[in-house]
């Protein structure tokens, strides 16, 4: 269920911006990445679980240990069918800068222009970039990268979420006890996906988003 702001004229601005980024004809010179994040509980099992058998499901003990967090940087480019993951420590500004470091010099180091969607966490800033690397450094990694960011509270614009859903309903829907094997089957998952090339149809339009949230939007403006 999306969880919708008070739709002010930022929030039309940036949701237009980007339903309209979202309508452009795939150009794999200046690809569309999406990109959030997601925390997750490492749980160890206080007991071997019982395995499966014929007719009979695995059973896990309902008793667990805790073994800390983990996070997953997550990025998709969704007309392309490609999807990239990192599983880090935390979610630190350097966590974030050398995550998208390693995106602009790998699968995008050809791409003229990258535009990067993001929500509003204090992380996803370019001050973080010029903190981190400094100010010259972060202009040289930044110079073919545009930012386009959701309104706030409206997190359901970002494409990320949806492919954030679908890795944790095929691949995150059970225990993690230690962040090796975590990474491990995330990058198997992502390389499946890959090779089929799993596109996302956003089919949500400026029409759709004034024919449904048109009474709510205050102040009334022309766009």
């Amino acid at each position: 269920m999306w969880c919708i702001g008070e739709l002010t004229e930022e929030y039309r601005h940036r949701m237009y911006a980007l339903l309209a980024l979202y309508a452009q004809p795939f150009d794999p010179r200046e690809p569309v990445v999406c990109i959030d994040e997601k925390s997750l509980q490492l749980i160890g099992h206080s007991r071997a679980p019982l395995p499966m058998s014929p007719g009979i499901l695995a059973k896990d003990d309902y008793e667990y240990v805790r073994r800390g967090t983990s996070n997953l940087f997550v990025a998709v480019e969704p007309k392309a069918g490609q999807r990239l993951i990192a599983v880090t420590a935390q979610r630190g500004k350097v966590d974030f800068v050398e995550f998208i470091a390693s995106l602009l010099g790998g699968a995008y180091a050809r791409a003229r222009r990258v535009h990067l969607v993001l929500d509003n966490l204090n992380i996803h800033f370019r001050k973080c970039f010029d903190d981190v690397l400094g100010r010259r450094a972060a202009a040289k990694l930044l110079r073919r990268v545009q930012f386009h960011y959701t309104p706030k509270h409206a997190s359901w614009l970002n494409m990320a979420e949806i492919e954030i859903g679908i890795l944790s309903r095929q691949c995150l829907d059970r225990r993690w006890a230690d962040r090796h094997t975590l990474r491990r089957e995330v990058e198997q998952w992502q390389l499946a996906r890959n090779a089929a090339k799993q596109t996302i149809e956003w089919k949500f339009t400026r029409q759709d988003a004034d024919r449904k949230l048109g009474r709510h939007y205050v102040p009334l403006f022309t766009c």
